[in-house]
């Protein structure tokens, strides 16, 4: 069984705008894109970025290949049909998970992690991204162009197929899961960022009072902190998109 909850934040200038997260739902796999809009004012948003890359991926997701070279095939295909250039397009983070009756596979690739249950709690994170920013590597726009992709750097779906290389993976036999969390990063901040939940708490939360209930929680902790003072971050309310997919309880 699948379960999805998502919300919109808030654009930089703190008033409401669409969505640039996209959950891709099929019967076998599942997955979650938060797009980020590039400074190139003449480029498109990074929600429609992530509207197309979500559709290849609804594609490519329906064969059983290597998980990275069905991401290199859809970043490839975005980038030809639309001429983008890398550097200067749009972006976004991607989380892949595929599953048949034997295993389970996964993919991250930049900061929207996996999270699996079963006999522990495995977390798929790509944490190069967080580890710029704690650094203070990441202020600028020009330092992220820098980094962007870059060995050293760090790495996300954009024009540039060969990042589809660098992205994390993991496989686990489906016996042993019971359940897997799949979460764009204005989720996943409440674990990682505010400690407001584990992930077994956050996955008791979802089971007990649904999925949203795990977003309404982030988003009550950062009303009470709306100027960042607990918690320093670019925007009031980031996009929120969660993915329970239920393997069975032991």
């Amino acid at each position: 069984m699948i379960h999805v909850a998502e919300r919109p934040g808030v654009g930089l200038d703190g008033r409401p705008r669409p969505t640039e997260d996209r959950v891709v739902v099929l019967g076998h796999a599942v997955a979650v894109l938060d797009g980020a809009t590039s400074a190139d004012p003449d480029q498109p948003s990074g929600g429609w970025y992530s509207e197309h890359l979500a559709a290849e991926l609804a594609h490519e997701l329906t064969g059983d290949g290597d998980l990275r070279a069905a991401l290199r095939r859809a970043i490839t295909g975005v980038t030809r049909k639309h001429d983008l250039r890398p550097g200067s397009a749009p972006s976004s983070t991607v989380a892949m998970l595929r599953w048949d009756t034997e295993r389970v596979d996964a993919l991250v690739l930049a900061d929207s992690p996996i999270v699996a249950f079963g006999r522990s709690v495995d977390v798929l994170a790509d944490e190069r991204l967080d580890t710029l920013r704690r650094t203070g590597r990441l202020r600028t726009q020009e330092a992220v162009r820098a980094l962007r992709n870059q060995p050293g750097g760090f790495w996300v779906a954009e024009a540039d197929p060969t990042a589809a290389a660098h992205a994390l993976t993991r496989s686990w036999p489906r016996a042993e899961l019971d359940a897997v969390l799949l979460a764009s990063d204005g989720v996943s901040c409440g674990v990682d960022d505010y400690g407001l939940f584990t992930w077994p708490e956050a996955l008791h939360l979802a089971r007990t009072h649904g999925v949203d209930a795990v977003l309404d929680g982030v988003r009550a902790a950062e009303d009470d902190d709306p100027d960042g003072a607990r918690w320093p971050r670019a925007k009031r309310h980031d996009d929120q998109a969660l993915v329970l997919v239920e393997f069975g309880r032991p």
